[in-house]
């Protein structure tokens, strides 16, 4: 078992690993007592917080203050503040349902406090619908590796793998594969194996296969908001391929927290109950809610840049560290495929761990975030995250970053 099923979300938004729901740090690490410790922990919020220069902001690295007045400032650009507040999802709740139905070309769409509990109810309907409660999945999707097994224990599901490589399904992998299943799950982009995305038409094919198999298909588009320029599709393209859609507001949105799924009328309805039954069905939902608008508005239109300059960011670090005395490295994929890519470099996580952390202390400039033991042993992984403060990165600034890093290196 490589690392990839050891991560929690104790620090996921800062280091590019921000799947809230999904793991992050190693389980045990900060304020839990694991390696690194408390110390290491606090100081890397401390390093975060007072960076002057990072490629990606994260909402730990600013403080409550901040984000509620940004919220209340941002409000009233996405809602009537003459209205009453939603009650069990009614109000600007409902406001943003329709607007993700609509984003997404899809019929309706229903909002959920987590994307875990989103997908969970997507995938119990369809197992009622096809009459088949297997679910053909990547080992490294989401519910695979940061779920708790909630699949199986929970909804009474069972998982399949088509392939185990580091990459979405192929055509072939779904249509020879062994035994019949009723959904196959898309995890858009892939992120366990890099924030990796088929071609177009390496989608296109394998969806058919599934429609040649009679099983559904279900995208976990939880980052699905920044694959339009790898895949050169609108957004309602893409979705068409899937029977239904999850995606986030907050790992590429910047929002507070949420998710919705989006489909037919007849299964968003079907899973209002379900939500009901998980314990999903909030009184007052509000903040989220207007968090997740200011995020479509604000960010989603931005996403594109994001991704342009993250393949500009990818090049350099990869020319930096070649031709410095590290003696291998690795962008993973080159060119990224996102706003978000893998580094992996051949010294143990805590050499690098200490490396991030004193350039940030004493540069105010923030590089890396975290680094994780991942493969052989001596070999780690971070994840790199651009976003808007990103921007202002000139290849330049990424070089000398890449330099002083490796002065710090042993």
């Amino acid at each position: 078992m490589t690392a990839y099923g050891t991560r929690d979300d104790r620090e996921g938004e800062l280091d590019g690993r921000n799947d809230g729901e999904g793991g992050q740090a190693p389980a045990g690490d900060g304020e839990q007592g694991g390696p690194g410790g408390p110390d290491e922990h606090a100081r890397r919020l401390a390093a975060a917080r007072s960076a002057k220069r990072v490629l990606a902001r994260s909402p730990m690295s600013v403080s409550l203050g901040e984000r509620v007045a940004a919220l209340a400032e941002g409000a009233a650009e996405v809602a009537d503040l003459e209205q009453f507040g939603d009650i069990y999802g009614d109000g600007v709740v409902a406001d943003l349902e329709d607007e993700v139905a609509r984003l997404l070309g899809k019929e309706a769409a229903v909002f959920f406090p987590t994307g875990t509990m989103a997908q969970q109810v997507a995938l119990r309907c369809w197992a009622g619908r096809t009459g088949n409660a297997t679910v053909a999945l990547h080992p490294r999707a989401h519910p695979e590796v940061h779920e708790s097994g909630a699949l199986s224990v929970v909804s009474g599901l069972r998982t399949v793998h088509p392939t185990d490589e580091p990459r979405s399904p192929t055509a072939d992998e779904v249509l020879d594969f062994e035994e019949p299943f009723g959904t196959l799950m898309l995890e858009l982009p892939l992120r366990e194996a890099g924030f990796v995305l088929p071609t177009w038409e390496e989608l296109t094919d394998v969806v058919a296969a599934a429609r040649d198999r009679d099983a559904v298909v279900h995208v976990d588009g939880a980052r699905l908001w920044e694959c339009t320029p790898h895949f050169g599709r609108p957004l309602t393209e893409i979705a068409a391929l899937a029977d239904s859609v999850y995606v986030s507001f907050y790992k590429s949105l910047e929002g507070i927290a949420g998710a919705a799924l989006a489909g037919p009328r007849s299964l968003t309805e079907e899973a209002r109950a379900w939500r009901h039954r998980y314990g999903g069905l909030m009184f007052q939902q509000f903040p989220t809610a207007v968090s997740a608008l200011l995020g479509l508005k604000r960010v989603l239109p931005r996403l594109p840049e994001y991704v342009a300059h993250a393949r500009v960011v990818a090049g350099v670090l990869r020319d930096g560290f070649a031709s410095s005395r590290v003696p291998w490295s690795r962008v993973h994929p080159d060119p990224p495929h996102t706003h978000q890519f893998q580094v992996w470099l051949p010294y143990p996580p805590e050499v690098l761990n200490e490396a991030a952390l004193a350039q940030s202390e004493e540069t105010g400039t923030q590089l890396f975030w975290r680094w994780f033991p991942d493969g052989p042993p001596g070999l780690s992984v971070t994840e790199v995250t651009v976003n808007g403060p990103g921007l202002a990165w000139t290849a330049d600034d990424v070089r000398e970053a890449v330099a002083d890093f490796v002065r710090r290196l042993p």
